[in-house]
C-alpha cells in the first residue's frame, strides 16, 4: 500500500492507505476526505478534484498532460504544483505523497 496525505484547507490531515494503479482521486472519495468533489467520476472532465502537490513530491507525480492541464484553466486558484487528482494514478514511487484540497474546487 502506498501512503497519501491529504490536508484540507483548514490544516486538517487524512491519511490513507492507497492501491497502487488506483487514483488520488478515488482515494479521497473512498475516504470521505473533504474538498474533492469529482462530478465527472475521474473522466478528467471538470476540475473538481484538483489538489496542490507539495512541492517536495512535484518532480515525482510529474507534470499534468495536455487533456488535464486545459481542465486546470477551469480549477479555482491554479498553481504551478496544481494537479487534477484524478490523473494521478498511486504508485510505489508515490508512497509518503502530500496534497493540499484547495479552500473549495473550480
Amino acid at each position: 500500500m502506498t501512503k497519501i496525505t491529504y490536508i484540507g484547507f483548514d490544516g486538517t490531515r487524512y491519511g490513507v492507505d492507497a492501491q497502487n494503479g488506483s487514483t488520488v482521486m478515488e482515494n479521497a472519495i473512498r475516504n470521505s476526505v473533504p474538498g474533492i468533489e469529482a462530478e465527472c467520476g475521474g473522466a478528467c472532465a471538470c476540475a473538481t478534484c484538483h489538489v496542490y502537490v507539495d512541492e517536495a513530491w512535484t518532480d515525482r507525480v510529474g507534470p499534468p498532460e495536455a487533456m488535464e492541464e486545459d481542465m486546470l484553466d477551469f480549477a479555482w486558484e491554479p498553481q504551478i504544483n496544481s494537479r487534477l487528482s484524478c490523473q494521478i494514478v498511486v504508485r510505489d514511487e508515490l508512497d509518503g505523497l502530500v496534497v493540499r484540497v484547495p479552500e473549495r474546487q473550480g
